[in-house]
């Protein structure tokens, strides 16, 4: 009998047409999610005008989808490590999609709030779930390259939903923008018969056959009835949060977790409130909406590039990089810059902070083994939407205070600041781990 290591096999083999179509699937999954994230931000001017709300109501209505989120990540998470990936992806994609076209018709901020946090339930499961996938399909070489191309499709959504939102809200009111997400309820089907189970899930699980037919699209090499595959990470852990505490991951666990809050907490800040700070500070809607679309398409070539630089120089490193160059783009808008300027700034911050979260989510996955990388990933991505519920709630109370624009964006930065120092307390701990690893006796 030949024992077939599948962890290393796909570490060390090509990237082939099969993994392509992983990265396809999961990425038009997360152009729904972004969408799905965003769209709030597209109607939010529009529904403080209808239902007259105030700053500080207005951010507490856009927690209730983030506060679905985090309780989506932390349960949906860790759920499929005992059910799968693909049950996973398949629950929190129903979730999401069906309460998005349910918040249209929503005539209330009560029944708004119901609404968007059944759609964040989803949102939050489907993220951890997607990253864990794509992960354990790509090759070591390029894993954060094919995540971040993965992750990209988040920034599509946002595209998509500061796109529509320039052409419908106008003429159309905003209950249309929560409508079109029936449309993506359409590929369900395909994504049930197209999208891979994960294949560790399906070792553990005793299901060789299935195993094998996966494991053989992926390398191009049929196996034989005598042939057995094993995963090298799919013993010896719990999935339980005490586990990320452990074979000291602590300090690593714990600054992860502060770089995961503060990040979301950036990415909705500016994803709920920049449209209407732009337009209060003078410029048009139309730019104000644009500045949306510049923030996402900012976010998709940050998490491209990277993937790319932590491929080849290190996530960490990059990651630390990326988190200063946020710091200093965000102070910068509030000095009322002139349009252009101002996109290229708002593009720079997307990249930064949307791109930055999909680097945060692979540095998590390469840091936990197969048995508690769901739990390793849903808990980040609960604690960072702590963050996220933080962000716009937190904006709407500081911008009802009525202070300078400058001195509103010099405080959105400093949670960049926070982060890039917790990410080089985790470079520096991480170096500090691998070293002593090679150290270790045989």
């Amino acid at each position: 009998m030949r024992s077939i290591d599948v962890s290393e096999a796909i570490d060390q083999g090509p990237f082939g047409r099969f993994q392509w179509m992983v990265v396809a699937l999961c990425g038009a999954l997360l152009i729904v999610d972004g969408y799905d994230v965003f769209v709030a931000g597209t109607v939010l001017p529009t529904l403080i005008a209808e239902w007259g709300l105030t700053k500080p109501q207005a951010g507490a209505l856009q927690a209730w989808a983030l506060f679905g989120m985090m309780f989506g990540a932390l349960i949906l998470g860790p759920l499929a490590d005992r059910i799968g990936r693909k049950k996973g992806v398949a629950i929190s994609f129903v979730l999401f999609t069906s309460a998005t076209v349910m918040t249209g018709f929503a005539n209330s901020p009560e029944q708004f709030k119901i609404f968007r946090f059944i759609a964040g339930l989803g949102c939050g499961g489907l993220m951890p779930n997607a990253v864990a996938l794509m992960n354990e399909y790509a090759p070591k070489r390029l894993r954060g390259t094919m995540v971040a191309l993965m992750f990209s499709g988040y920034s599509v959504g946002g595209m998509v939903a500061a796109g529509l939102g320039i052409g419908l809200i106008p003429s159309f009111g905003w209950q249309p923008m929560f409508f079109i997400a029936a449309v993506p309820l359409l590929l369900l089907p395909l994504v049930l018969w197209k999208l891979p189970e994960s294949l560790g899930f399906l070792i553990r699980q005793g299901k060789q056959d299935e195993a094998k037919r996966i494991f053989a699209k992926v390398s191009g090499t049929p196996l034989g009835t005598e042939d057995r595959l094993v995963f090298s990470e799919a013993k010896g852990s719990s999935a339980s949060v005490a586990e990320l505490f452990r074979h000291g991951r602590t300090l690593r666990t714990l600054m992860l977790w502060v770089s995961f809050f503060c990040c979301l907490l950036l990415v909705y800040l500016l994803s709920s409130w920049l449209p209407k700070v732009l337009q209060e500070a003078g410029y048009a809607e139309r730019a104000s909406l644009l500045s949306l679309f510049s923030l996402n398409f900012g976010g998709m070539a940050g998490a491209i590039a990277g993937g790319w630089m932590g491929d080849r120089f290190g996530l960490p490193k990059v990651v630390v990089g990326f988190f200063a160059a946020a710091a200093v783009s965000i102070a910068l808008i509030g000095f009322n810059p002139a349009a252009g300027l101002l996109f290229l700034l708002v593009f720079v911050a997307g990249a930064t902070t949307i791109g930055t979260q999909i680097l945060l989510y692979a540095s998590v996955a390469q840091l936990y083994n197969l048995s508690v990388r769901g739990a390793g990933l849903g808990w980040a991505s609960g604690v960072g939407r702590i963050g996220a519920i933080v962000g716009p709630t937190f904006g709407g109370v500081l911008l009802a205070r009525e202070l300078p624009l400058g001195q509103n964006f010099v405080i959105f930065a400093i949670p960049a600041v926070i982060s890039a120092l917790a990410m080089l307390v985790f470079a520096l701990s991480n170096g500090r781990a691998r070293d002593a690893a090679q150290l270790a006796p045989a």
